[in-house]
């Protein structure tokens, strides 16, 4: 199999899996103080190493990070922390870009529901915030935008720096969903004023069941999970302390040559593709986006039928047909560039990880020009 769907989730690095191992098997007590005994201490220990590993790879201090399950538990974290922070204080009002992944998407509606404003802001073809009707949204009740840094499915980077700079000027805290981006595209706290931003390890070849959010000095936020007092009392629960080590190493072993190999190959499928196969459509933007990520749409046949085709041929490759999606619904993200329902259908996303070479690349573009031929001989949506 040749996976291609590292946006999903990462083969786990050995090396990780190594920094692990005695957290299981020998240091495996919950972390204590010092005034605790000793396998609780050097559990402590690793606990606040790693904290330190991944606030380093932020430009953040280390009390400003919060171990969490994961994004989706970090985002909600940011977002329903805040809120219910802030109502009381300052106001209701929270702005989100249509095209969030769904941590934010979903929490944000559920928000809504609890009586909280919701602006959900356009973006261009290319996936990039409208950023004068940014400036135009926020109001003297607005206490949080949430845009990510970078899209899960089309790889658009966001202008960050010009987004910060927005929020800053208008005295709102803003939320970066940082999933995707974080070691893979420039990303520094002391450099942005970037007050909350979601993380995690399992698209970094680091564990599943580990994330985190990094948290600026002062941020207003309440406790959102109700239990004990760990993390600063911010987040309840026994700390997951292998899943921590494991994801302050997976930190430290990405490299910018190893960026530079992903995005070689996300050129080469893109390139190849846009040449070699008619009716395709690059999804996101061509410069500024993800180096593992290369999202086409294929005209005229179905990202289903591609899909298991690819799969019968050793691919794994992901679409954002509704046929796929367990909401039943074609891609939000396609349909908030403007796509149709038959882009969203035919759209197939390629992710790149470390375990892929640039052949991996070739022989996917390969596959994939047969099969869309193939498929569009009975397409009857395709030009005859």
């Amino acid at each position: 199999m040749i996976y291609l769907d590292n946006a999903a989730c990462t083969r786990l690095d050995e090396r990780v899996f190594e920094a692990m191992k005695p957290y299981f098997f020998d240091t495996y007590a919950v972390a204590t103080s010092e005034f605790g005994y000793s396998m609780g201490i050097d559990a402590k220990e690793g606990l606040e190493n790693s904290r330190e590993g991944i606030a380093s790879g932020l430009g953040a201090a280390p009390e400003e990070i919060v171990f969490t399950s994961g994004d989706t538990e970090s985002s909600n974290m940011a977002l329903k922390g805040v809120a219910w922070a802030l109502r009381e204080k300052k106001g209701k009002h929270i702005i989100i870009s249509k095209i969030e992944d769904f941590p934010v998407l979903n929490t944000a509606k559920t928000l809504q529901k609890q009586g909280f404003d919701v602006t959900f802001l356009d973006v261009d073809a290319e996936g990039f915030a409208d950023l004068e009707e940014l400036k135009k949204a926020i109001t003297k009740e607005t206490i949080l935008v949430s845009i990510q840094h970078s899209n899960q499915e089309i790889g658009t980077a966001q202008d960050l720096k010009a987004i910060s700079e927005i929020c800053e000027e208008k005295d709102v805290l803003l939320h970066t969903d940082a999933t995707h981006s974080f070691t893979r595209l420039p990303l520094n706290v002391k450099d942005l004023p970037v007050d909350l931003v979601t993380m995690s390890a399992h698209t970094i070849h680091g564990p599943r069941g580990i994330g985190a959010l990094c948290i600026r000095k002062d941020t207003p936020i309440v406790k959102f999970m109700d239990g004990g007092f760990q993390e600063f009392n911010l987040r309840a629960g026994v700390e997951n302390i292998p899943g921590a080590v494991g994801f302050a190493t997976a930190v430290k072993l990405v490299t910018e040559e190893e960026n530079r190999q992903l995005a070689a190959m996300r050129d080469r499928v893109i390139e190849r593709a846009l040449s070699e196969i008619p009716e395709v459509t690059l999804n996101g933007s061509r410069e500024k986006r993800l180096p593992q990520n290369a999202n086409l749409t294929f005209h005229y046949v179905e990202g289903e039928s591609v899909t298991l085709h690819m799969d019968m041929r050793g691919f794994a490759v992901s679409t954002g047909s509704a046929c796929f999606s367990r909401s039943l619904e074609a891609s939000h993200v396609i349909r908030g560039i403007g796509g149709d329902h038959e882009r969203a259908h035919g759209s197939v996303r390629f992710t790149f990880g470390r375990y892929n070479r640039m052949e991996d690349a070739d022989a996917a573009i390969d596959a994939m020009s047969e099969i869309v031929a193939r498929l569009r001989e009975i397409s009857p949506l395709a030009k005859k």
